[in-house]
C-alpha cells in the first residue's frame, strides 16, 4: 500500500490541474477605444484646469484612471501627428509633415504598419469614425491599413468651399463623407457629424461585444470651423468652442455607457487625447494651452503638450496623475504590451510606457523626445525636466489681433536666434531662459539631438538622415 502512495498522490494532483483547467476560462483580450480630438487646447477639460467648459465624463475617466500631465503629440499639426500616434513613428521618419491637402500626392506608406494593422493581425474587428488626414486616394484611405469600417472625412473639416479664404488663398472643392470608400455625400454644414460619429462608435461596440475590437475617434472637432449640434448649442460658459467641447465630452460618456452596457468595461483600454494645440489665430474659436506658450504649429510647450487621460480597470489604479514625458509614438508599443500583439517589422520610434502607467516604473520611456516640425526641422528636445530649443524660426499671437468667429488673425513671425532652455518643470510657461547657467546639460542635448540628426537628419543644419522612409505615392 505505502509503494504505491506516491502514484496515488500524483494522480490526485494531475486530476486537481485538469479540473482547474476545465473550470478556467480563457482570457479574453482587452478591447481598444482611442479617442483624439483635433486641435483641442491643455486646458479645455475640466480635470486639466479649465475654468469655464464642463467635462463631466472626461473628469470622471480621469478619476476612473490615469491622467499624464506631460504628454507631448508627435508634432503640432494634423497629417503628422496622426501618423505619429497609429504608427509609433516620429513622422518624419516615415515621410509624412505638416497636414496633407485634397488630392496629396502623397499619403502613407502601405509598408508601414497601423495600430489597426498590428490588432487585426492578432484577430481585432477594427473600425475607424471621423476624420483620417493621411491621404486620400484609394491606397490610402483606412480600409487599406488595417481598418474594417471607415465612416467620416478624410481631412480636415476646413479643406470645403466654405473656408474663409477660399478664394484668395485655398481653392478647395466639396468635403465629401465617406462610408468605407464610398463618397456618401459632400458636406455643407457639419452641425451632426459629432452626433453621427458617436452613434456609429456605440452600434460598433455592440456588434463586438463578444470579441475583441479596436476602435479608432478622430473627432474633426474643435478645429475649425466649429460645429455644435441643438442639444449642446448656447450650453457652456465659453461660447461655441466650450459647447463643441462640451459635445465631445457626451460623446466619450456615451462610449463609456456603451462599454458598460455590454459588460465591457473593465476589460477596456479607454484613451483620450489631442492631435495638437489650439489654433490660436482664431481667437474666440480656438483653444486654450494655459499655463503653457504659444499653440498649433510651434515646437513650444502649447503646440504639442496635451491632455492624455487613460482607463484601463484591469491594470491601472485608478485616480493617479504623471508628471512624467510620454508622447504619442509610444502608445503603439503600449497597445502590443497589453494586447500581446506583435510589433512592426520596421524601426520604429516608440517605446512601451505601460510599467509607467501601472506604477511599477516612474521613469519616462524615452532618455529624451525630440521636436521636430515643418519639413524635417529638430526644433527642440525634451530631456528630464529641461526643454532646449535650437535657433529656428516660429510664429506667435502675442501682441496681434487675434480672429474672431471663424475668421483667423495673422501671425508675428520671430527668429530665435541662440539657444534657449527651459526647465519646464518649474518654468512651465517657459519665460526664463537659463541656457547660459546649465552649459552642460546644453552639451548633453546636443549630443543626443546629433545622434537624432544622423537617423532622421535636421532641414535646419541642411543634414540628411540616414533612415528616413519615403511616404506612400498616391495611385
Amino acid at each position: 500500500m505505502f509503494r504505491n502512495l506516491p502514484l496515488l498522490l500524483l494522480s490526485l494532483v494531475l486530476f486537481s490541474c485538469a479540473e482547474k483547467k476545465k473550470d478556467s476560462k480563457p482570457e479574453i483580450p482587452p478591447n481598444v477605444i482611442l479617442i483624439f480630438t483635433d486641435d483641442q487646447g491643455y486646458q479645455d477639460v475640466g480635470t486639466f484646469g479649465s475654468p469655464n467648459i464642463e467635462t463631466p465624463h472626461l473628469d470622471q475617466m480621469a478619476k476612473e484612471g490615469v491622467k499624464l500631465t506631460s504628454f507631448y503629440s508627435a508634432q503640432p499639426i494634423c497629417s503628422a501627428s496622426r501618423a505619429g500616434i497609429l504608427t509609433g513613428c516620429y513622422p518624419n521618419r516615415i515621410g509624412i509633415h505638416n497636414a496633407l491637402g485634397p488630392g496629396s500626392p502623397i499619403g502613407i506608406n502601405a509598408s508601414e504598419m497601423t495600430i489597426a494593422e498590428m490588432l487585426k493581425n492578432i484577430g481585432y474587428k477594427t473600425a475607424i469614425f471621423g476624420k483620417w488626414h493621411l491621404g486620400d486616394s484609394p491606397n490610402f484611405l483606412p480600409t487599406r491599413h488595417g481598418f474594417d469600417e471607415f465612416f467620416g472625412i478624410p481631412y480636415s473639416n476646413d479643406m470645403w468651399p466654405y473656408h474663409p479664404q477660399q478664394g484668395p488663398v485655398f481653392n478647395f472643392g466639396p468635403l465629401p463623407l465617406y462610408e468605407n470608400e464610398t463618397v456618401l455625400d459632400t458636406l455643407t454644414e457639419q452641425s451632426q457629424l459629432t452626433t453621427q460619429i458617436t452613434e456609429r462608435s456605440v452600434d460598433f461596440i455592440n456588434r463586438n461585444k463578444k470579441n475583441p475590437f479596436f476602435l479608432y475617434v478622430p473627432h474633426p472637432q474643435p478645429h475649425v470651423p466649429l460645429f455644435v449640434s441643438d442639444k449642446f448649442r448656447g450650453k457652456s460658459k465659453r461660447g461655441l468652442y466650450g459647447d463643441v467641447i462640451m459635445e465631445i465630452d457626451w460623446s466619450v460618456g456615451e462610449i463609456l455607457a456603451a462599454l458598460k452596457k455590454n459588460g465591457l468595461e473593465d476589460n477596456t483600454v479607454v484613451i483620450f487625447t489631442s492631435d495638437n494645440g489650439p489654433w490660436l489665430s482664431y481667437g474666440n474659436h480656438a483653444g486654450s494651452a494655459l499655463p503653457f506658450r504659444e499653440g498649433k504649429g510651434t515646437a513650444w510647450e502649447g503646440a504639442q503638450r496635451e491632455p492624455f487621460i487613460m482607463r484601463y480597470p484591469n491594470k491601472i489604479i485608478p485616480g493617479k496623475t504623471i508628471d512624467i514625458p510620454v508622447m504619442a509614438i509610444d502608445i503603439l508599443p503600449t497597445i502590443a504590451e497589453i494586447t500581446g500583439a506583435r510589433l512592426p517589422n520596421l524601426t520604429i520610434d516608440g517605446k512601451s510606457a505601460l510599467s509607467l502607467l501601472t506604477g511599477e516604473s516612474q521613469e519616462s520611456p524615452q532618455e529624451a523626445y525630440f521636436f521636430y516640425y515643418r519639413i524635417n526641422e529638430l526644433m527642440g528636445v525634451r530631456y528630464g525636466k529641461w526643454k532646449m530649443y535650437f535657433p529656428h524660426t516660429y510664429r506667435t499671437m502675442d501682441g496681434q489681433e487675434p480672429g474672431k468667429d471663424g475668421l483667423p488673425g495673422e501671425y508675428r513671425m520671430i527668429e530665435m536666434e541662440e539657444i534657449e532652455l527651459y526647465d519646464v518643470t518649474k518654468d512651465i510657461s517657459e519665460t526664463n531662459n537659463v541656457a547660459e547657467e546649465y552649459p552642460e546639460v546644453v552639451d548633453q542635448i546636443k549630443i543626443l539631438a546629433n545622434e537624432m540628426r544622423h537617423e532622421l537628419g535636421d532641414s535646419l543644419l541642411d543634414l540628411e538622415g540616414t533612415k528616413n522612409r519615403e511616404a506612400g505615392k498616391a495611385e
